[in-house]
Formats: structure tokens, sequence, C-alpha cells
């Protein structure tokens, strides 16, 4: 068990690591891949599957888990709860051992559930929201990346402390994820004395015209936008609001740190702040993980590929160091057992959450996103 899991380091870290078919009985281990695969927030989806398809290739071509094969069952939840469920139910009766995913924090909540009454555990690189965590339901849950207290907590010291700012509009998708963020983002805010909240609006996800909001925001002497949400409803508020000349700091969280954010707003991009993931850019492990994405896919790395390639390494460590593939063996091995990866050195604490991951600030500079040290 020890001897492969070294083969499978030694192979990725040389930077040279095919599916399988059939259940773990007939020679393959089941492993599942679930989040948004089309639509709108298919950018945020379709980088961990590229991730679990290049490890699993890997491990494969070094002789598989525990002497089996894996096999990747990939299904797409469109980011939405009620699809979400759908796509528990079916993953469950493919017998997987374990999921990587969702991806939103609203459909990963609709699916746990149906998880937790299997035995299959699940391990998100995106979903923030914190009660995944912290409420206790769902013990079956791990994630890669740090919950949306953290990161609200750091968006509202970075615009009291660093922008100096004051007066906010605080806007939300109505969402798990976004509402979630933007309640943390209010409450800290209140709680600090050199802050007013001036506005607190939820608006609707899909719509076109966004100029009641906007009015709102312009009427309420906001020095700053802070959103809570994804890429496309923020893409629209930026561009009508500087298409209006409300030439305000607009500062979002990892639902906008994306590229995609970048292509839709274009020039209005520019200058918008999110937080997202820490840069692990140095990890020899990311530099690895960069290089066989860009000579697989021909292209740079989609959100959340980095934390998705970490929650693939630590569910084979998992398997590896547990010497199988049931619930108590694989989340006790999860828990207790630190595995290097895109993030650095990791573990999972009891509630769930990644020990050592973290948020950065960043800006859009000349068309990218950039690390604010």
């Amino acid at each position: 068990m020890k001897r492969l899991f070294a083969v499978l380091l030694i192979v990725l870290l040389a930077g040279s690591l095919a599916f399988a078919g059939g259940d773990q009985e007939g020679g393959s281990i089941k492993i599942a891949v679930a989040g948004p695969h089309s639509g709108d927030l298919a950018s945020y989806g379709l980088p961990t599957v590229k991730a679990a398809e290049i490890l699993v290739e890997k491990v494969n071509a070094a002789g598989g888990l525990l002497g089996l094969q894996v096999e990747l069952v990939i299904e797409d939840d469109v980011c939405k709860p009620e699809v979400a469920t759908n796509t528990a139910a079916k993953l469950v009766g493919e017998k997987v051992v374990a999921v990587i995913g969702h991806i939103c924090s609203g459909a990963t909540k609709a699916a746990m559930g149906i998880y937790n009454d299997s035995g299959i555990l699940a391990i998100s690189p995106s979903a923030t929201n914190p009660g995944l965590t912290q409420s206790g339901d769902y013990p079956n849950f791990f994630r890669t990346i740090a919950p949306d207290d953290a990161q609200a907590a750091l968006e509202v010291a970075f615009a009291l402390d660093t922008l100096g700012l004051s007066k906010f509009a605080v806007l939300h998708d109505k969402g798990d994820y976004g509402k979630g963020l933007a309640d943390f983002a209010k409450l800290y805010l209140e709680e600090d004395s050199r802050a007013e909240v001036v506005l607190f609006e939820g608006v609707t996800p899909g719509a076109v015209d966004y100029t009641a909001v906007i009015n709102k925001i312009n009427n309420s002497g906001a020095e700053a936008v802070i959103f809570g949400g994804y890429h496309p409803e923020a893409s629209k508020l930026i561009s009508q609001m500087k298409k209006r000349a409300m030439d305000i700091p607009f500062i979002s969280d990892d639902g906008v740190k994306d590229n995609t954010f970048i292509k839709v707003a274009g020039e209005y991009a520019e200058g918008v702040y999110a937080s997202g993931p820490m840069d692990t850019a140095t990890n020899a492990i990311t530099i690895l993980a960069t290089k066989e994405h860009q000579e697989k896919y021909g292209e740079e790395p989609g959100a959340f590929y980095l934390n998705a390639y970490a929650a693939v390494l630590a569910l084979f460590n998992a398997i590896e160091v547990s010497g199988a593939t049931d619930y108590e063996s694989l989340t006790n091995a999860l828990r207790t057992s630190y595995v290097e990866t895109t993030l650095g050195k990791i573990k999972f604490d009891a509630k769930g959450d990644a020990e050592g991951v973290g948020f950065s600030m960043y800006q859009v500079q000349n068309g990218e996103y950039i690390e604010l040290k």
C-alpha cells in the first residue's frame, strides 16, 4: 500500500502519470465528479473534471489503487439544487465510493443528505457555504477551499484597512452561496464602527437589466459595492455601473475570480477586486499540474482546478493509506493523514475543512487577475 502511493508520488513529481469500466467488484474503483458541466457556470465545473481526468490517467498508468483501476463517473448538475438531487441519486445507483464535487453551495447542500444516507463522502473544491461544515449536518462533506465567513472577513478588512472606505452597498444573488457571503460581509461591516451598510439588496439571477438596483446604489451614497454571487450577474452589474460613470470599487468573491468574468465584462472588468484561493504558483505540484493541463488541453487551467487537483490527491491518499474504500476508512484517513497537494500539505479537520488553506485578494489589472500582496 505504502509502496504504491510512493510510486504515484514519484510519477507525479517526475511529470509523467484511460478510464476503466465496471464496478469495484469487477475490477475498478468508481469515483464521481459532479458539478456544472454545461450552461453559464460550466467554467466553474469543467476544470474539476479535467483535474480528475489527468490524475485518474496517471494513477491507472501506475497500476491503479489497491491493485484496481479507477473509473470516473461524470454527472452534470448545472449548478442547480433541483438537478443536484437527481445527480446524487444517479451516483448512489452507480455505487461510487466518493464524489469530487459538487461545485456550487446550493447544489452541494441539496446532494449531501442523499450521499450521507448512502455512506458516500464528497470533497468539494469550491463549495464555500459555512453551514456545510459548521452545522454538523453533513459529516460526509469535505472541502479544499476555505469557507465564506473567512472570505467575507478578508474582503471587509481589505475594504476598510487597505482601501479606506466606509459606506457600502452589499449585494447578493439570493442563493446559498451569494447571500451567505453577503450576510457575513454585512455582519462584519456592522460590527466595525468605521463602516456603514447603506444598502443591502438581492438581485435576480439571469436578469438582463439591473437599472433599478444601480439607481439604489447611486442614491445610497455608497463608496463601494461588495457583491456575493457568480460571474454572470457580476459582469452585468459592473458593466452597467461603469456605463453610467459609476466608478466606485467593486469587490466580490471567488465566484467572480474567474477568467470568464473578465472575458464577458471586457474593459469594464478592469480594476475589479475579488477574493480567491491563495496563489500557490511556486508549489512544485502546482507547477506540474498546470503544465499537465496545458499539455493535455492546450490552455491554462480554469477556476478551482488546483483545488480539485488537491481534492483528488487527498482522496487517492485516503484510499491508499486506509487500504480500503468504505466510508469509515476513507473519512478517518482524510482527517488523520497529511498529503502533499497543489495547495500545500493538507489534511481535514473534524468538521471537514482543509487545514492550511485560505484566501487572498486579487484585482483585474491589464485584463488578468493579479494577487495583491
